[in-house]
């Protein structure tokens, strides 16, 4: 089958500049199109391809048989070893296959039972060229489990239950979201206890929280199974186990299905840029080659993160992650991915040392890995292909141009890029400057600065801002106030009313301005206090920081309650507004004296003023359509812990008169460190 071109002039109209790029966007694409023709050729397409998970690892067969697959071509010999034949290293030999695929078939037991017992430990037992005898976990195993009271080194076990113990899935997935408002979340932190939460507390206690603020899709962290809890999950060691810290396999199963009931969408944190250095319980060296499922030597270490790097050139390695990808959103119902260290992915540097101005010549040539951009064409074109309502997030600080354009036209495929550089813009200033010295300009250019066509999820902080050494917004602004003067019995002082004020502002600033969808870090919607800080040998293993103090939002006493409050009515009004699946917001006016900031989205007009000491009466604001106009949220309201010098309703008449180059304009009160949002009147 002849590999289909890719027409330069399908890239040139999508970006001018590219076209001194064309030749590399086309050897790539070509690249892409060889992969899929052999895939096509001698695989039977994505559909087989993807589906390696039924074919490797151990699979029960419709009359109790286990079929044991696993590649490890080094290998000389091996062994299939466990409870179940009292860890006999000789009792079940496997046969290898030209392929280096290594088989062994377990026939039932006399009365029908499986010849292995439901979640009874196994391992596979090799010998080496050089004699050498080895055991690992099986690469395709789909749970593992850790007593760290015996050992940090994870356990293998073949998960079968028995039919009435397995969960039934019993809601459809939502549609798709046009509007994505994302709780990115860690289930083991989801507890206001010290310890590690549970799938089940999960599902009961904190999905209907996030159902209630107003987000649409749920982002989980930490879920494929990793040997360090404090990686933040990732340190993956078994790519096809969810995580056993936080129960059984089932119960992430019903967390998933309860969303979807409440027609919430779940993504997973894939981490498919790298992979644990664990030997005994994870890939590394797993048939005892330095290079089976990764690259050999400094090219397959990555030395800021000490980990392995994948050789994403391999067939059978394309197969392991293409279906992995495959089996979380078939077994699990996962809905897509927010793809980890895309950036290292992309660039033969892996970014270390190396900033990104937005030349083009950045993202093509000697430093780009074709090897691994193909594998994201790959991965993002079978899942499209496969389950057309997938959405794919890349986690990528370049930049790179034609990430979120499909492989068609010569992109790499995502739904959506995290917009990086809005997160670290707002720390910076809260770290170096007053809020008198901000310039909109800037801010305007940060959060509008994105690829025309291509979508981006616009944040204030995430998991990276509130990690122990940096500070989340919340503590940024309010500090150690936050331990003093968080009550409603307590004075409003001028860091707690700055610190309330500015919070809500810069939250809706970047929902409504900054991209076409909007993330939000489990606690940080109400100023979550303090930082995130998992158990180590450095804070002598305290679940201290590691945890959500939900009870600090549930008092009715303190002032927590009005941020979460105001997240809640920011979501249910973009619900009902759309502003995130419209185009990109018109700014009329950037006034850097008067601190005032006034844009128009999805019809609607935002007003916002900056400025610390000023309020404004009678402030002539432009506007395209002409009517009668009334605020539908004010962030002074006072059930949002403001001073109700602005509220909802009211009305506001246009002039026909044209003004900051819109044909109407209106006249608003505007305090200061206020935002009001205003609709036309039906």
């Amino acid at each position: 089958m002849p590999t289909k071109s890719l027409d330069p002039k399908v890239v040139i109209d999508i970006d001018g500049y590219l076209e001194p790029e064309v030749p590399h966007i086309v050897k790539r694409y070509e690249l892409f199109r060889q992969w899929k023709d052999t895939i096509d050729e001698h695989e039977g397409g994505y559909e087989n391809f993807t589906k390696g998970y039924l074919n490797f690892g151990l699979n029960v067969g419709t009359k109790g048989e286990i079929v044991y697959r696993e590649w490890a071509p080094n290998a000389r010999e091996a062994y299939l070893i466990g409870e179940f034949n009292q860890w006999s290293r000789t009792s079940h030999p496997m046969k290898k296959n030209d392929f280096g695929v290594w088989e062994i078939t377990l026939l039932p037991t006399a009365n029908g039972e499986c010849a292995i017992q439901h979640d009874s430990k196994i391992k596979i037992s090799m010998v080496t060229p050089s004699g050498e005898r080895i055991e690992r976990l099986p690469a395709w195993i789909k749970r593992v489990t850790q007593d760290l009271n015996v050992s940090p080194v994870y356990d293998a076990r073949f998960w079968n239950p028995p039919e009435n113990q397995r969960y039934k899935f019993k809601n459809s997935r939502p549609p798709k979201p046009k509007d994505a408002k994302i709780y990115e979340a860690h289930v083991g932190i989801s507890t206001s206890e010290g310890r590690v939460g549970t799938y089940k507390e999960f599902t009961q206690n904190i999905l209907p929280r996030i159902k209630k603020l107003g987000y649409n899709i749920i982002q989980l962290m930490a879920v494929m199974e990793h040997a360090y809890y404090a990686s933040f999950g990732y340190q993956v060691t078994s790519f096809f186990a969810a995580s056993s810290r936080y129960g059984s396999p089932e119960d992430l199963k019903e967390l998933i299905d309860t969303a979807h009931g409440m027609g919430v969408t779940v993504l997973l944190d894939i981490v498919h840029s790298h992979a644990c250095k664990n030997v005994l319980d994870g890939l590394n060296e797993f048939d005892g080659s330095d290079h089976l499922y990764f690259h050999e030597g400094a090219k397959g270490r990555h030395e800021l993160w000490d980990s392995r790097l994948f050789n994403y050139g391999s067939h059978e390695v394309l197969r392991f992650l293409m279906s992995n990808l495959r089996f979380w959103v078939e077994e699990y119902q996962f809905d897509g991915f927010r793809f980890d260290g895309v950036t290292s992915m992309m660039y033969k540097h892996h970014g270390i040392g190396t900033g990104f101005s937005g030349g083009y010549h950045e993202y093509f040539g000697d430093s780009a890995d074709l090897e691994a951009i193909v594998y994201l064409m790959l991965a993002n074109d079978a899942m499209h292909t496969l389950f057309p309502a997938v959405i794919t997030i890349a986690e990528d600080v370049s930049g790179m141009p034609l990430l979120c354009v499909s492989s068609d036209k010569g992109g790499v495929g995502f739904d959506y890029r995290l917009s990086m550089a809005v997160p670290d813009m707002w720390i910076k200033l809260l770290k170096h400057k007053s809020d008198g010295e901000w310039e909109l300009g800037n801010i305007v250019h940060t959060l509008t600065n994105r690829r025309h066509g291509e979508k981006s999820i616009a944040y204030c902080e995430s998991h990276d801002q509130a990690l122990v050494g940096d500070k989340t917004i919340a503590f940024w602004l309010m500090d150690k106030e936050m331990y003093t003067n968080m009550s409603d019995f307590t004075e409003m002082t001028p860091v707690i009313s700055r610190g309330l004020a500015l919070h809500k502002m810069i939250r809706l600033l970047t929902h409504s301005l900054g991209g076409e969808g909007y993330l939000n870090f489990e606690g940080n919607e109400f100023g979550h206090p303090e930082w995130l800080d998992f158990p180590r040998a450095g804070n002598n293993n305290s679940f201290h920081y590691a945890r959500r103090q939900w009870n600090v939002v549930d008092d009715p006493l303190l002032r927590y309650k009005y941020l979460n409050e105001f997240d809640a009515a920011m979501n249910q009004l973009e619900g009902q507004k759309g502003w995130l699946s419209a185009p990109q917001a018109y700014v009329s006016l950037k006034h850097e004296v008067d601190k005032v900031l006034v844009f128009e989205r999805a019809g609607v007009l935002f007003v916002f003023n900056f400025h610390p000491t000023e309020s404004f009466t009678d402030y002539r604001v432009g506007v395209e359509t002409a009517g009668e106009y009334t605020v539908v949220l004010s962030t002074d309201e006072s059930r949002f812990g403001g001073f109700n010098n602005v509220t909802s309703g009211g009305k506001y008449f246009t002039t026909p008169l044209e003004w900051n180059q819109r044909k109407n304009f209106l006249q608003v009160y505007i305090p200061s460190r206020t935002a009001i949002v205003l609709s036309l009147v039906n």
